[in-house]
């Protein structure tokens, strides 16, 4: 019997929020997103994601945003994707995300 291995998938990346800086991180503080609250607190506004050139392709832009379209979920939170990379290229790869995205509500003309 042939002894078959397997390879185990590289750890998630572990993303702590930073409340005071208002961004999420990488543990060594490296990569990160950045944002803004808006509308009294109810919105977030992603204005930033960056990951140094050495650890791009790792997929560290995604686990962010992951990080924070789950924190904003679960905290009834609305996103707006201002940063290029979370509305051209997360959220079109992420279409479960679509419902934490911001909508200005329509107003009645009544």
């Amino acid at each position: 019997m042939a002894a078959t291995t397997t390879r185990a998938k590289p750890e998630a990346p572990k993303i702590v929020w930073n409340e005071k800086d208002r961004k999420f991180e990488t543990e060594d503080k490296e990569a990160y997103l950045q944002y803004q609250l808006r509308n009294g607190g109810k919105v977030m506004d992603i204005i930033h994601t960056y990951v140094p050139s050495s650890k791009r392709g790792l997929g560290l832009a995604g686990h962010l945003c992951v990080a924070a379209f789950s924190h904003a979920q679960s905290n009834s939170l609305s996103v707006i994707p201002t940063c290029s990379y979370v509305s051209d290229t997360f959220l079109p790869r992420n279409s479960s995300w679509d419902s934490v995205v911001y909508k200005e509500e329509l107003k009645s003309s009544i």
